[in-house]
């Protein structure tokens, strides 16, 4: 008995690690997205179908151009980074089953748009744009810098509505210069619904949630997730549980594109000696991205 307890505790841990800490992809579901029973009856009760030009496993050895575009401006786009974190295409890349996202100290720093940059990132935009009703999904290992690991939705700029709805929002470290309000976002799972202010929205509005990870981020692989209910309703869910919705502080019904950005902040400044975005290896300056997957229902 003691014998036969031992290998089925064996045949868990394994299987557990498999889905939260390996590198190779989960399988797709057959009939939706990634969600543990019991967890969401209302998505579980819906057919729902794979929106492939929005879906990516990420098990070529390049980037689909088709999907992704690595180029900070371009197609409606031109925000290059907030310094000093400059955004570069040369930093993405398809290996090993994943996307990666690997920052780095600039050789020398870059005068852009007349700012500064001395740090690098990059960021990845969908091609498409997603709809209210749809569910979108990413299994993420964040890096392990002061820089940032995100997956999230904008609105394009030429929009009436500028909306942001941002899924998931960390860092990879913090230090005695982070913001006291972010000093566990090395640990966190934060989401946040903001109107931009633009000429039509004098003040932006911003509604936020979140709850604190198992681990670190950047220790092991997390599915990040959220499903855009209604154009008044977003439901979070964290490795397949809903952990919180939020009601967003406008009529959310503008298409929006995925985007994965790994920047700076200022409320989590890089140190001056260049901190983990210098010293890390290149293991704990990449972020992982296993899959991306979106999904409609009928």
């Amino acid at each position: 008995m003691k014998t036969k307890i031992s290998l089925i505790l064996i045949v868990c841990s394994y299987l557990t690690a498999c889905v939260t800490s390996q590198p190779q992809s989960t399988p797709i579901s057959a009939t939706g997205p990634y969600i543990l029973p019991g967890q969401a009856p209302q998505i579980e009760n819906k057919q729902w179908q794979l929106v492939e030009n929005m879906s990516d496993e990420f098990n070529d050895t390049e980037i689909d151009l088709n999907k992704w575009q690595i180029e900070p401006e371009g197609n409606g786009w031109g925000w290059i980074g907030r310094p000093p974190g400059l955004f570069k295409a040369e930093n993405v890349s398809e290996k090993g089953g994943a996307m990666q996202v690997e920052v780095s100290v600039l050789s020398e720093p870059l005068i852009q748009k007349g700012r500064e940059y001395t740090y690098q990132g990059a960021i990845v935009r969908s091609i498409n744009p997603g709809q209210p009703g749809w569910y979108f999904e990413t299994r993420m290992k964040a890096n392990a810098t002061e820089m940032s690991s995100t997956f999230w939705l904008m609105t394009k700029g030429n929009s009436k509505k500028k909306l942001e709805l941002d899924i998931q929002e960390c860092v990879g470290t913090t230090s005695e210069l982070t913001k006291s309000w972010a000093k566990e976002w090395d640990q966190i799972f934060h989401s946040n619904t903001i109107h931009r202010k633009n000429q039509y929205n004098p003040e932006p509005i911003q509604i936020q949630d979140s709850v604190k990870t198992e681990t670190k981020n950047h220790e092991r692989y997390y599915v990040y997730a959220a499903w855009w209910k209604s154009t008044d309703e977003i439901r979070f869910y964290l490795d397949g549980r809903y952990v919180y919705s939020i009601t967003p502080p406008a009529v959310w019904d503008v298409p929006a594109f995925i985007q994965m950005a790994i920047e700076t902040y200022d409320w989590n400044p890089v140190p001056a000696d260049g901190g983990m975005v210098k010293k890390g290896n290149k293991t704990e300056r990449t972020t992982y991205y296993d899959w991306v997957r979106v999904w409609r229902h009928n």
